[in-house]
């Protein structure tokens, strides 16, 4: 993974052709005037486009498990180890496993799917760093648009394991827990490893945002919290029937 690399969509640019505002950034924007009457129906084409590319490159890809998490975790650290162990049990159940194609856990999954046998996806997404797919992958999607990439993670994903991450995690992680909660897909096992990171975000939200009546009881039953990679794995083996 070149830094010099940006990503967009298909197309890989470097040194004076690199842009300075994402395409997201673009489509997001309100300049006023009414130039958008001119360039945005291109845009949704651009749109619909990234949907067929992604739904065709996967839709002979069979049952899979997302994982999510930090792409600054290095090789070699806990969380790094955790989520190629992950991995590399997620393929011996049968599922392939998607991440975001990145460094850092991504990778950390990727690796360890694509060392135990089984099928490593990369959905990347273009950013003006942490760019770039990780050597791991054997199936690569780039997107240009964060919503389209969500929409593939979910349409093809039985399940999602979360590790340690930022706000990019933090995103994947609420977008799965809202369409669950107002019934827009059918529920899946939504695996948080690692309890002293995740026990204060559970705690607020089964003290604060509970006792707030903003949602319900049941609603922190989509969660479930472990600590080790182990324990990932025998919830995944739970739900998919294939416990000892």
């Amino acid at each position: 993974m070149n830094p010099e690399d940006y990503r967009k969509g298909p197309v890989t640019l470097r040194g004076t052709q690199r842009p300075d505002r994402t395409t997201d950034q673009r489509l997001l924007e309100n300049a006023g005037g009414a130039d958008w009457l001119h360039a945005d129906p291109w845009r949704v084409l651009r749109i619909q486009a990234e949907f067929v590319e992604g739904f065709g490159a996967l839709a002979e890809l069979g049952p899979a498990v997302s994982i999510f998490g930090s792409a600054r975790t290095p090789p070699g650290h806990p969380h790094y180890a955790a989520a190629e162990e992950i991995a590399a049990g997620i393929v011996q159940l049968g599922y392939a496993v998607i991440t975001g194609g990145g460094p850092g856990i991504m990778e950390a999954g990727n690796k360890g799917a694509k060392e135990a046998g089984g099928v490593s996806v990369g959905l990347g997404i273009e950013l003006p760093f942490e760019q770039g797919m990780n050597q791991y992958v054997d199936l690569g999607v780039d997107f240009r648009y964060f919503f389209t990439r969500k929409t593939v993670f979910v349409k093809y994903s039985s399940g999602f394991v979360v590790l340690p991450g930022g706000f990019g995690t933090l995103d994947e992680l609420f977008e799965a827990l809202c369409l669950m909660q107002t019934h827009k897909i059918d529920m899946f096992p939504l695996i948080l490893v690692g309890r002293d990171y995740w026990q204060g975000m559970i705690d607020w939200l089964s003290s604060t945002v509970l006792e707030h009546e903003v949602i319900s009881p049941q609603d922190l039953d989509i969660l479930r919290i472990v600590d080790t990679a182990e324990e990932a794995l025998q919830a995944l083996r739970e739900v998919s029937g294939k416990a000892p």
